[in-house]
């Protein structure tokens, strides 16, 4: 899971200032190979954005919608729904108020493929660590929820890919849940291949490894 480096530049400053507001996802600013993905400036136009997902542009309700789409209807139903900022260094949008601490995010519009997310607490503990570039310092286990239709790319094996290369294990990455872990030793042993037909780590031997659990459609 890459991160919007920027973006969470306005997550950890809404977390400051009192929102609890989370993000999955570990995504690189304009992290697709030269081509893929369209830049997040001067996306807004006429109170829609386009979405790298179909190209098409969203309405507020459709990005509510969409964004809801990444977890279980027990956690999206009271979660804070944001919609990612219009240009790098702004803070993210709230759409939609929230009440049970989790956070959810449409798709991302400079990205290919469908990921809209939804995090809890320690996962923004974990961005905020990724955006220092520091080891994370978590007391909890985390979850976050990627189970928007379709998955999307990414490197498995680099925490700041931000296109493919030859040596950074580039692979689709279909719907999934995300769990992180203060032990990273318990991560040891499992698989890393993103094909081996089940759970996988991302980022492993890294300090920001994860649990990546795919799914085959969110649970109602």
């Amino acid at each position: 899971m890459r991160i919007l480096r920027t973006t969470f530049v306005g997550l950890i400053a809404l977390t400051t200032a009192g929102w609890f507001v989370t993000s999955a996802l570990a995504r690189g600013q304009n992290a697709r190979p030269a081509g893929q993905g369209m830049p997040m400036d001067g996306m807004k136009m006429d109170g829609m954005k386009m979405d790298g997902m179909t190209g098409m542009s969203m309405t507020k309700e459709q990005k509510i919608a969409n964004a809801l789409t990444a977890g279980p209807a027990s956690v999206t139903g009271k979660a804070a729904v944001m919609d990612w900022p219009e240009k790098d260094g702004m803070a993210p949008v709230l759409l939609r108020a929230g009440t049970n601490g989790w956070s959810c995010f449409p798709d991302m519009p400079n990205t290919k493929g469908n990921d809209p997310a939804c995090m809890d607490k320690s996962w923004m503990a974990w961005a905020e660590a990724y955006m220092s570039h520091k080891a994370p310092r978590l007391t909890n286990v985390g979850v976050a929820y990627m189970m928007g239709p379709g998955g999307a790319d990414a490197s498995n094996s680099d925490p700041f890919a931000m296109s493919q290369t030859p040596t950074n294990h580039w692979a689709h990455h279909p719907p999934h849940v995300m769990i992180v872990t203060p032990d990273l030793k318990s991560l040891e042993g499992l698989p890393t291949d993103p094909a081996n037909g089940g759970p996988y780590v991302m980022f492993a031997g890294t300090p920001y490894a994860h649990i990546m659990a795919p799914v085959q459609a969110p649970m109602k």
